[in-house]
């Protein structure tokens, strides 16, 4: 229905941008590939999935056309929902899905929370023939500060966490790393839950 949303980021965290076009806030679901493309930025275009159920109206939003299209080939896979295609796309980067599928690697897809040995299977089997290159969407680095930590723990939380557990992954990560990147930590805390 909505292709793409041009206009002002009015607010920008891990999992949820809200983007302001012709005086209507639109709250987004967003990858973390797409937060390290749009983070920084005032204005923005963000390629759209809208996804109609009974008790809402969620849209996703993407940074290229590509990303988006990974993610509705995701979809298209029985036990594949929206949620798990956007865990998916927060923990891998559309390469390395592509790659995944194309080159059979089932253990990279299991390492995605949610993602069984059965699931990778389809998605591998649904999906080989279908997708083409997707190019790299590239990582902008955040300079590290005392809002890490916090904006890591509200994405993994927004992302369907318990904030116990995300608090002590992105704690031992922090510690470990503490010049890393907010997309580092949730990556890293995605493959520690």
């Amino acid at each position: 229905m909505y292709e793409y949303i041009e206009g002002q980021i009015d607010e920008i965290n891990p999992a949820l941008l809200v983007i302001e076009a012709n005086g209507v806030g639109f709250a987004v679901h967003i990858s973390l590939n797409t937060f390290s493309s749009l983070n920084g930025k005032k204005q923005a275009r963000v390629f759209t999935h809208l996804i109609v159920r009974e008790d809402a109206h969620l849209l996703y939003g993407f940074s290229s056309r590509s990303e988006r299209e990974l993610f509705r080939n995701l979809l298209s896979v029985n036990g594949v929902g929206a949620a798990t295609a956007l865990m998916m796309l927060s923990s891998l980067s559309p390469d390395e899905i592509v790659s995944a599928i194309s080159t059979e690697n089932i253990n990279l897809l299991k390492s995605v929370k949610g993602i069984g040995l059965k699931t990778a299977q389809r998605i591998i089997i649904d999906l080989k023939d279908k997708l083409s290159k997707v190019p790299a969407t590239g990582q902008i680095l955040i300079p590290s500060d005392n809002t890490i930590q916090n904006e890591a723990l509200s994405a993994l939380v927004m992302l369907g966490f318990s904030r116990k557990d995300a608090e002590k992954a992105v704690a031992g990560i922090v510690t470990g790393t503490p010049d890393a990147a907010v997309e580092t930590v949730i990556k890293q805390a995605l493959k520690r839950l």
